[in-house]
């Protein structure tokens, strides 16, 4: 089985997120919502470290449940900055509590997140076609999701951040030419 160039000599968990989520499309509003946020806590670090700590990141926010998330004070923030199983980022955790906010008025405006996140690409699969060494980090499709999520009050995002959450989402599929989940 061919795979994209850069997966490999990557760990088990890091093959599975490649072989089983990155550039297939999400639909689900709570997986919407995970992946969101755990690309936000990828800001400035690595994507590995970021995924070998998903199932702490998953019990710690009480399963990515936005609606409680949405709820978390002060004793929350300092419960989670003190949690070694996660990353212990004051602003990032805030900023999670903060996107909880945000995606529920997303919700209430359009119905669903997966609505407004898919609707800037009319509901179809952007597929890159380039290769590895090619491959972008943002584009103009990030650019406008980032602007407009900021409109709307989400927190600890930018191009380069989106662009990798639309590749986790499967809006973007840019897996390497060669690559059997292409």
């Amino acid at each position: 089985m061919k795979r994209c160039e850069w997966i490999a000599g990557k760990p088990d968990y890091y093959v599975e997120y490649h072989d089983h989520i990155w550039g297939v499309p999400e639909h689900d509003d709570q997986l919407l919502f995970q992946w969101l946020i755990l690309e936000s806590f990828h800001v400035g670090l690595s994507w590995q470290l970021v995924l070998s700590k998903k199932e702490n990141f998953i019990n710690a926010f009480d399963h990515f449940d936005y609606e409680k998330i949405a709820e978390y004070g002060e004793e929350d923030i300092e419960r989670l900055s003190n949690d070694a199983g996660i990353i212990r980022h004051k602003g990032k955790i805030r900023a999670t509590i903060a996107n909880a906010r945000a995606f529920m008025k997303v919700q209430d405006e359009l119905g669903s997140f997966d609505k407004y996140i898919w609707d800037f690409v009319s509901g179809k699969q952007v597929v890159v076609s380039q290769s590895n060494e090619e491959r972008p980090t943002q584009s103009a499709l990030s650019n406008a999701v980032t602007k407009d999520m900021k409109k709307r009050g989400f927190k600890f995002i930018g191009s380069v951040t989106i662009y990798s959450y639309l590749q986790a989402i499967g809006i973007i599929n840019d897996h390497d030419l060669a690559c059997d989940f292409r």
